[in-house]
This record gives structure tokens, sequence and C-alpha cells, in this order.
């Protein structure tokens, strides 16, 4: 179905390929999953299949890519529309039409689908993927899940032979990301299509593929062989290797089979826990310090208010820096919580957002926000940096009320990275963004750079922010909130994009900033950062808090939110493979 014959890819500006001599063979109805680091050249290959590289993003291809016979160097991509479904890693930038039914449609309509096809097959999809409540809302009212899913049924409905996916659950909640994986897996099973699939969740994906293909290497096979051998794989294949399991697991079910003597050695062992201690009134952390003498977050909203921001692709609020003034601001009391929400209630037209919810966080503590696609957990850490004023009930963050406060004041308490982080970035090339957050954080020069290749490192100087991988982009834009070192820290969905090794240092970095009393409020659907990371877990359904303590009590007894290690070693408590080899490690 799908041949790569010698194939090299290299981009204008660049000093080396970002494919090189790929040869390789993808057959009809096999679901292939690409491996591999951030930035490795994942996302050119799958735009290589589309037509995408090198007719609209440029550069040199070499060699020959054919799908279905067609040879994507003579084919654009419209002339393979018929054949090839495509959804990248920013879903707003393949929305075409504003609501979600028309959305479903599009496709068919420029296919010249009779009507009733499509009406049908529209109302298949709606069902398949959760979305029928969702069919008449416009789509930059969505969530960034919400919207995930809707970009993966648009190109659904027009039944196309191959589907390309570019991180397609990164922002689905764990559940909504199972449902799309049967989806697709019951397309390659029964009508025999060809997916191929980029995802850095591999915990979520590696047991549907057929085959993995490992990049750079280019090599391809079956997904055991290939992870017992992948430098990038998922905790419980790397739970596998610790406790020498043959044939190595690939599923909690065969992990979970295979563990009857890990368990037993690791019985009457208590779990070390990954971070810091969660501080209390008796034991408060340290006054977060700040680099550039105490400056705080640099980057805010233009406005507030509900519904109010200016917007940009499909609903992402416009974000500008601001220069931090002269002075300071006085540090709340030790013992006083750095984050208060009492009753907060937020409705964003129809839409209750959230209802009567009550937060406390307190420096040196973080707290991970959890819950289905749509829950309110955006909308919370928005309410916190001031971006959406409470319909009622009380929010403060070190004593100020965010949507009241002079954006001059509150940008050294409180900063935010945003789900779509292009949002945060306007300069031309990646050093000239470095440079910019080290003069507005009052940082000393290069403390961005480091931060940035600290994170992710081989990011160029020169690239343009729109030209990097979405794992890129993410690290960028962390690394400008991070260089202002802000007592709060808020991140939403902050590893989408990010391997496992990225998403190991990230850890390391935040683990450091909270042990020097900072306070970190992530959203996220990443159960497995949640366990390295989180004191404490928060999970929102419906706008209102269900459940709140600590970590490993609410994840463990939670099947959505639970992480793969706590499911193979259930019922105690062991959330990472972190945990387990500094047992086993201080058994020798």
């Amino acid at each position: 179905m799908i041949r790569f014959e010698n194939v090299s890819v290299t981009y204008d500006g660049e000093a080396g390929p970002t494919l090189e001599d790929l040869d390789l063979t993808v057959p009809e109805g096999e679901l292939v999953l690409l491996v591999g680091p951030s930035g490795v050249g994942k996302s050119t290959l799958l735009g290589a299949v589309s037509g995408l590289v090198p007719h609209f993003t440029g550069g040199t291809l070499r060699g020959r890519v054919t799908v279905d016979g067609r040879d994507t160097r003579s084919h654009p991509p419209r002339e393979l529309a018929d054949l090839v479904g495509t959804v990248g890693q920013d879903p707003l930038a393949h929305f075409v039409t504003d609501t979600v039914e028309d959305e479903l449609a599009y496709g068919m309509e420029s296919l010249g689908l009779a009507p009733s096809v499509m009406r049908r097959r529209v109302e298949e999809t709606l069902d398949l993927l959760g979305l029928a409540e969702l069919r008449d809302r416009p789509i930059a009212t969505l969530s960034g899940g919400q919207q995930q899913r809707v970009a993966i049924g648009s190109v659904l409905t027009p039944h196309p032979k191959v589907l390309v996916l570019d991180e397609p659950t990164s922002a689905l909640d764990p559940s909504a990301a199972e449902d799309v994986l049967a989806v697709l897996q019951r397309l390659v099973h029964d009508l025999g299509t060809t997916v191929l699939m980029a995802e850095h969740r591999l915990e979520r994906v590696v047991q549907y593929a057929d085959r993995v293909l490992l990049l750079p290497e280019g090599t391809m096979g079956l997904p055991a062989d290939m992870m017992s051998v992948s430098p990038v794989h998922p905790p419980v294949v790397a739970l596998g290797r610790l406790a020498g399991w043959r044939p190595l697991p690939l599923t909690v079910r065969d992990a979970r089979r295979a563990a009857g003597r890990l368990k037993e050695r690791l019985a009457d062992r208590a779990p070390e826990p990954g971070g810091a201690p969660t501080p209390g009134p008796e034991d408060p952390a340290p006054a977060p310090d700040s680099a550039g003498g105490g400056s705080g977050p640099v980057r805010r909203p233009e406005v507030s208010g509900p519904g109010s921001g200016k917007r940009r692709g499909g609903g992402g609020f416009l974000l500008r820096r601001g220069r931090r003034p002269g002075g300071t601001v006085p540090a709340a009391a030790p013992t006083a919580p750095l984050v208060h929400t009492d009753r907060l209630a937020v409705r964003r037209g129809r839409v209750e957002a959230l209802r009567r919810v009550d937060l406390r966080v307190q420096a040196g503590e973080t707290v991970a926000l959890m819950g289905r696609n749509g829950a309110g957990k955006s909308t919370l850490l928005g309410t916190l940096v001031g971006m959406i004023a409470p319909t009622s009930g009380t929010v403060r963050v070190a004593g100020l009320v965010p949507h009241e406060t002079d954006p001059r004041t509150l940008i050294r308490q409180v900063g935010l990275v945003p789900q779509e982080p292009r949002d945060l970035l306007y300069a031309d090339t990646v050093a000239a963004e470095c440079t910019a957050a080290d003069a507005d954080a009052g940082a000393p020069p290069g403390s961005c750079r480091a931060l940035v290749s600290e994170l992710l490192p081989g990011v160029a100087d020169g690239t343009h922010p729109r030209d990097l991988s979405e794992g890129q982009r993410l690290a960028l834009a962390l690394a400008v909130v991070l260089t202002a070192r802000p007592p709060l820290l808020l991140l939403d969905e902050p590893t989408r994009g990010l391997d496992y090794a990225a998403k190991a240092r990230l850890v390391t970095h935040l683990r450091g900033l909270a042990a020097d009393g900072h306070a970190i409020v992530l959203a996220t659907h990443d159960v497995e950062l949640a366990a390295e990371l989180a004191h404490r877990v928060v999970i929102v359904a419906g706008g209102e808090v269900v459940a709140d303590g600590p970590t490993a009590e609410v994840v463990v007894s939670s099947p959505a939110f639970s992480p793969q290690v706590a499911k193979i070693l259930a019922p105690e408590p062991w959330l990472t493979v972190e945990q387990v080899e500094s047992v086993l490690a201080g058994a020798r």
C-alpha cells in the first residue's frame, strides 16, 4: 500500500537531511506505529505519505514515495485526498468550517458524495467518537481534546484507504483515547484500512500496533522485537526489562501474569515518593526564589473576563509579554495557601464550566488536575491567571484577585504555559525568543537557551518557532515561562509532543522548582506524569471537583487515571518504575 524507495528529505537551511535513505514497505490493512525521539522526523515521514512534504512544507525530497501506486511527487495533497486522510499535531490548523457537524461533512462534500451517504456517515462518526452531544457546538468553544476528536472524525467520514495520524491521542483523556484507538483497530481489522501513526504516549498505543518503525534507524518489525531494543518505550516495557521478563510484555494484562515473583520481592517494602513531600502548615515550603531579583511570569492575556480576549486559530487567547515594573509584592504568610478558591463558578455562554470549586495549593506543592475532555481543567487554570472572571465565588493567588489585578502586578506571581504553546511565541527565531525571555525576566543572558537545551537538545537557534515540531515548540514555550521562575506555575498539557526522555528532564526541573518553594498546578491527561510528579491529584468532572487527595490514594483506585505500574503491581501503591528500581537496587 505504501512504499518508500531510498527516500531522503532535506529542508531549506538545514545542515543535513531530516530523513535519510529510508526504504520500507507498509502492507495494506496494518497499523504501523512510528517511534523515536522528538524532532527525529516522524512528522516529516507522515507528511511525505500525504503529499504535504514537499508540496506544502518545501524542502527537497529525493527518492520515491508511492501510496496505492500514486507517486506523491507528481500528486499533490488535493489529488490524494480521496486516498489519504491526515490529522496533524495541531487540530486547529485542520478545521475549515465552524461547527462540529459541518466539519465532519466537509471532506465528503469535497469528494462529491451523495447527501444520503454523508448523513449516515456523520451519524456513525458522531456515535463512534462520542461527539453526538457536541454536533451543533462551534468548534472554537470546544476543549483541546474535543477538537482532536472532531479532527479525527473529519478524516474518518470519507473512508480513506490510508490514515496518517500525528499524535492523535495527545490531548485526549484516557477513556477517549481508548475509544479512538478501538475505532482505528476496527477499521484496520474489518475494512483493511492502513494506518500510520506517530505517538509519544506508547503506553496507550503500542499494544494496538501490527508493526513498529524505529526512527531515525528506519528499522521496522514486530512490536515486541522493536520494544526490546528501542530507547523510547512505555513503563510496562521498562518494568519488564528491569524484571527480566521474557517474552517482553506490551500490555498490563501480560505484565500482571508475569509479575508474581516481582511482587514477592517487593512485599513489605514501601514505595519511595518520587518528589518532595507535600508541605503543610507545620512544615512550610521555602519562599520561591526567582531569576533577576524576584521577577515572575512574563506573559499574560491581553484582556480578561468571560468570553473576552483576542482570539486566534479557533479560540486560542493571543498572549503578550508584560514588562516587570520596579518594586516588590509582599509575600503571602508562610502558612497561607498560594492558591485559594472558594465555591468558584464560571459560566461560558450556555455552558457551566465550573461549579462550586474549592481548591487550596501550598507553596512547594505540585497538584495535577485530571478529568475527561471538557471537564473544566483549562477553565480553572484560566481563572487562576486572570484570563477568566468568575461568575460567582472567589479566587485568590498570593492574596490577589487575578481578574481584578493589574497585569504588571500579577505577572510577578503566576505564569501559564497554555495548551497551544504557539500563543506564547512571536519572535522569528528560537534565539530571538530566548533573548526576549531573558530580558523580560531579568535573567542572565543565555538562561532561556540553556533551559531549551536541557529540556530538548538539538533545537537550532536559527529555526522559526512555526517550523519546530510540536514537542520542540512546547519545550521552547516551557523554557520561556520557566526562565522567570514564577511563584505559581500553571501548565496545560505540558507533555504533548514530548518523548519519554524529554518528559523525564521536565519532571526533574519541576521537582527542583517545587523543592525551592514554587507551586505547580498542571492540567494533564498524562497519568504517568501525574504519578511521577504530583503530590496531589484533583479529579474534575462536569466542572466540579469529585476527588482530591494524595496521588497514590486517588490514582490507584481509578481504572482510568491509574499508571501502568500501579495496575501491574496492584493492590500495593507502586506508581513508577523509578520507585521499583530504587527499592530493588537497595535490596542488592
